[in-house]
């Protein structure tokens, strides 16, 4: 295995980094050293990370190998997505316009809002009491 195409993707404090390797014949979707489905055991997780690919229709022409650290399952299903996305425009810059109309190539930014002095959490407030 050469030559590839690299992208990061992060969600939450999860960050991917996503390698995709032309395939000849069988491919192979490794995480962490681990099968997809060993590592993402949820089905709605394995689902939301095939999307990107399902869309351009390249489910079997790479094999694809990702890192993924920080951040629990759902964050690191999240980056995956999002890097398997960033990768496959780097194979082919025409598939752009589809995976953005998709949504695929947009960063989620939500994440834990910090707790703040005076509440009891980010926004939850003592009870009030007039007397």
């Amino acid at each position: 295995m050469s030559e590839y195409y690299e992208a990061v993707g992060r969600r939450k404090t999860a960050t991917a980094r996503v390698r995709l390797y032309p395939a000849a014949e069988r491919t192979e979707f490794i995480v962490n050293d681990k099968p997809m489905p060993e590592f993402f055991t949820r089905l709605l997780d394995q689902h939301l990370i095939m999307e990107p690919l399902r869309a351009v229709g390249a489910e079997n022409r790479f094999n694809i190998s990702v890192l993924v650290q920080g951040g629990g399952v759902s964050g690191q299903a999240g980056a995956v997505r999002l890097g398997l996305a960033r990768a496959l425009t780097l194979v082919d810059p025409n598939l752009r316009p589809l995976l953005k109309r998709a949504g695929f190539l947009v960063r989620d930014a939500r994440a834990k809002e910090r707790k703040k002095p005076g509440l009891k959490r980010a926004r939850k407030a003592p009870q009030y009491t007039k007397r």
